[in-house]
C-alpha cells in the first residue's frame, strides 16, 4: 500500500528510532543527478548495512511501497507527489581490500571505487571513474563506459532476498547480465554489496589511463549541466544514437528547460529548471523522429518513477 498520510509520523518515528535519517515530504530533485522530481512521502537513509535490511523487511511486513536509490545517476523522477517509502544506500559504503580485490557495500560511489583501486594498484576499473552513481545501481544497470562493464569485473553480488529472508551470495553467471540489463531488475533480490575481482598493475599506468579516460570524458559530455547520463540505450551495438540525433541536426534543441546537448547528442541537460513533462516531450520527441528516418525505436536507458 501507499504510505497513508494519517500513518506517517509513525512510520517516520519507527524508522528513526531503528537508526535511519528519516525526511517526510522531501524533493526528489534534491538527490537526483538530473535536479528534477517531485516530493515522496518519507525519505529514509539507513545507518548501517544491517539496518537497511531491518528497514527492508519492516516495510515489506508492512506492506508499504518503497523505492531504493544508489547515487540518483541513471533516475527521471517525475513532478508530481509520491505516496512511497524512497531508501537510500548512502550510508551504506564501506569496503576493504583482501589482495587483488575489493569488497563493497552497494552505496559507494562507482567512481570513488576506481580510485580506491587506483590508490592500491589494482587495474581493471579505470572505464569506471568518471561513471556517476552507486556501485548498486552500477551492478543493478550492468554500467558501462569506454568498452568496460560491471559484468567484467564482478566475481560475486551480496544480496538480501525478500523472500526468504537471507542473505545470498550470487556468482557473476547467476547475474545474467546483459547490455545495461541483469537478474535485479526483475525480482526481490536487493543488492547489498560485491566482491570485485581486479589484477595487480603498475601505479602510474593506472593514473595515466584514468586520466585519459576523465580528459575525454569532460571534453565529450555535459557534466557542466544536470543529467541523467546518456538518454538511450543503443538498440542494437553498431547503431550510436548520439551520433545519429547530431546527424538529425538535433543538438541544441530544446523544450521548455530540457535541451539536447550540444556537446554530446547522447545526452538531455536540465538547461533551465527543466520539468519532467519537458524531459519526456523531447525524449518522444526524438523517438518519433529516429523512428520515421531509421526505422529503429529507442528505448529509454535510466530508470523512470512517473
Amino acid at each position: 500500500m501507499d504510505v497513508e498520510m494519517n500513518n506517517l509520523e509513525t512510520i517516520a518515528k519507527d524508522l528513526y528510532l531503528m537508526g535511519c535519517n528519516v525526511l517526510i515530504n522531501e524533493p526528489m530533485s534534491k538527490h537526483t543527478t538530473f535536479r528534477i522530481g517531485g516530493k515522496v512521502a518519507l525519505y529514509v537513509t539507513p545507518k548501517t548495512k544491517n539496518i537497511f535490511i531491518e528497514v527492508l523487511n519492516y516495510l515489506d511486513k508492512n506492506n508499504i511501497e518503497y523505492k531504493i536509490i544508489g547515487g540518483g545517476a541513471n533516475l527521471i523522477v517525475s513532478d508530481k507527489f509520491h505516496d512511497f517509502v524512497v531508501i537510500s544506500t548512502e550510508y551504506i559504503s564501506g569496503y576493504e581490500i583482501e589482495n587483488e580485490k575489493i569488497i563493497a557495500e552497494s552505496g559507494i560511489p562507482l567512481s570513488r571505487l576506481s580510485f580506491i583501486a587506483l590508490e592500491n594498484s589494482l587495474s581493471g576499473m579505470e572505464f569506471a571513474c568518471g561513471i556517476p552513481g552507486s556501485l548498486g545501481g552500477a551492478i543493478f544497470m550492468n554500467a558501462g563506459a569506454y568498452g568496460g562493464e560491471m559484468k567484467n569485473i564482478i566475481e560475486t553480488v551480496e544480496v538480501y532476498d525478500l523472500k526468504s529472508k537471507k542473505i545470498l551470495f550470487l556468482g557473476n553467471s547467476n547475474c545474467k547480465f546483459g547490455y545495461r540489463t541483469s537478474i535485479f531488475q526483475k525480482n526481490n533480490l536487493i543488492i547489498l554489496g560485491a566482491t570485485i575481482a581486479l589484477k595487480k598493475g603498475i601505479h602510474e599506468k593506472i593514473k595515466q589511463e584514468i586520466f585519459n579516460l576523465l580528459e575525454k570524458r569532460w571534453s565529450k559530455q555535459p557534466l557542466e549541466y544536470p543529467s541523467a547520463g546518456s538518454i538511450f540505450k543503443r538498440p542494437e551495438p553498431t547503431f550510436y544514437v548520439g551520433t545519429t540525433i547530431e546527424k538529425l541536426n538535433l543538438k541544441g534543441f530544446s523544450i521548455g528547460g530540457a535541451q539536447i546537448s550540444e556537446k554530446h547528442g547522447g545526452f538531455i541537460i536540465n538547461k533551465e529548471n527543466a520539468t519532467f513533462e519537458d524531459v519526456q516531450q523531447l525524449i518522444n520527441h526524438v523517438k518519433k523522429i529516429v523512428k520515421e528516418k531509421y526505422n529503429k525505436d529507442l528505448k529509454v536507458e535510466p530508470e523512470i518513477w512517473d
